[in-house]
């Protein structure tokens, strides 16, 4: 049976090519202390996707006859195939960044005196904490053998966070003016940004 594959398809057929055999619960647990930092999406998925795929004949299923009557998912291989086919084609989607953050900063006008700074203040908190979560995963992981690959992704995790974390800085001690001078182009009204000290 053809069906469409979703990047939450792709999500599943990848943890249970890593981790092996694996239930929708281990699936959860999994994504918790490894791609759900980068790749948001809700876990009930988990629970319906491997079914999904599992009637496809991407997965194969096999059920507890007593006690809790687990299921448990293993890769057959028309899923590794599809899996591995995925993986050849380097596009992907459009790269989105959907912060209510930023949201909130594009119509903070509306607000009150110091809407923008309030904000940039509570996300100053917010990055510096995944900053430090995430530098300290990456402490802990970097020298584990063979895990280069899954390492990868953090460290860009980090330079995001880094970013974010310099952007909110200057909204929080020079206004947005000072965020958007820190550009070097020239800004509205016609004064010229300064390039970083």
């Amino acid at each position: 049976m053809a069906i469409n594959l979703s990047s939450s398809s792709y999500l599943v057929l990848g943890l249970i090519g890593l981790r092996g055999p694996s239930s929708s619960y281990q699936l959860k647990r999994a994504v918790e202390r490894s791609v759900g930092y980068f790749w948001p999406f809700p876990h009930s998925q988990l629970y319906v996707e491997p079914r999904r795929l599992a009637d496809a004949g991407l997965l194969e299923e096999s059920a507890e006859t007593e006690g809790r009557r687990r299921r448990t998912y293993s890769l057959t291989p028309a899923g590794r195939e599809a899996l591995r086919e995925w993986l050849r084609d380097p596009d992907t989607e459009v790269f989105q960044v959907r912060n209510e953050a930023e949201l909130k900063l594009f119509f903070s006008e509306l607000g009150d005196e110091g809407t923008a700074e309030r904000l940039a203040e509570a996300q100053v908190r917010y990055h510096q904490g995944r900053l430090e979560e995430f530098q300290k995963m990456l402490e802990r992981l970097v020298d584990v053998p063979d895990l280069e690959k899954r390492v990868a992704p953090l460290v860009l995790g980090v330079r995001i966070e880094e970013a974010c974390l310099s952007f909110w800085h200057d909204v929080r001690e020079s206004g947005v003016r000072g965020a958007l001078g820190r550009t070097g182009l020239p800004l509205p009204g016609g004064h010229a940004g300064r390039h970083p000290d």
